[in-house]
């Protein structure tokens, strides 16, 4: 059961995560966007800018209850431009993620030689060895360009996003390069 009584939903809050509590100004602003009394007793915050949620305990060294209450600001949703912090990560200058669960793979660039070469890399770094003829090098062939949409799913999805292709002529349409696996 939750006994702080500041832990409530609206209140503004700063989060300091454990390895950087020692750090001034490692204080994130971000906002409880509910309780979770079967987990341990969390309050659920989501920082600034972000869409995933945080369980923490209400008595976290690192949470700070600032005095602002106000409404849980609502979770944004729709289309959206990925960046590389929505995907795995950037190789070779590329975003890239994978994606399902057989490993196709995705690039955002409009680059196919570049797409195939951070492909490559990618592919080769997951296969966590410096060299596998299987990973070596990704046949262009087998790369295609797409448009595509990426849209936000709501906080208890599975994935945070889906992407669809093909997109062509469509809102917020990307280039990406696409490698099934």
């Amino acid at each position: 059961m939750i006994t702080d009584a500041r832990a409530v939903p609206g209140r503004r809050v700063l989060f300091t995560r454990y390895s950087d509590l020692d750090k001034p100004d490692a204080a994130k602003p971000g906002t409880i966007t509910g309780l979770v009394p079967t987990q341990g007793s969390s309050v659920k915050i989501r920082l600034d800018g972000q869409r995933s949620t945080l369980h923490v305990p209400p008595d976290y060294q690192g949470l700070t209850y600032l005095d602002e209450i106000g409404n849980v600001p609502a979770l944004p949703m729709g289309r959206f431009t990925p960046t590389v912090d929505e995907l795995e990560g950037e190789w070779e200058g590329v975003p890239i993620c994978s994606i399902g669960e057989d490993g196709d793979v995705i690039a955002l660039t409009n680059d196919h030689k570049q797409a195939v070469h951070a492909i490559s890399v990618y592919r080769r770094d997951m296969a966590g060895c410096l060299y596998n003829p299987d990973f070596d090098a990704v046949a262009a062939a087998a790369v295609r360009a797409f448009w595509a949409v990426f849209e936000w799913q709501p906080e208890d999805s599975e994935m945070p996003w889906i992407v669809r292709w093909p997109a062509d002529g469509e809102d917020h349409a990307v280039r990406i390069h696409y490698l099934p696996a």
